[in-house]
């Protein structure tokens, strides 16, 4: 897999994904279990967009972040 996720969209990415995790727990605690799954496979999403630094949907569209140097430590 190539990387196409960097900079300010990996950092925006993660934190999402943890914010979404969270509503994901309190959705669970709260006993709605349907929608703390739709929401738990959607952070799973996004924190693994964020560690891999690629996502299928840049690669289709052909969006490529990576290069903009934006918040980037590389």
């Amino acid at each position: 897999m190539q990387r196409n996720v960097g900079g300010l969209d990996r950092i925006v990415r993660a934190v999402l994904g943890s914010w979404v995790l969270a509503v994901a727990v309190a959705a669970l605690v709260a006993g709605r279990r349907a929608t703390a799954a739709v929401l738990a496979v959607g952070a799973a999403g996004l924190l693994f967009n964020a560690t891999a630094r690629f996502c299928g949907g840049n690669y289709l569209l052909g969006i490529d972040t990576t290069d903009d140097g934006s918040c980037s430590r590389e």
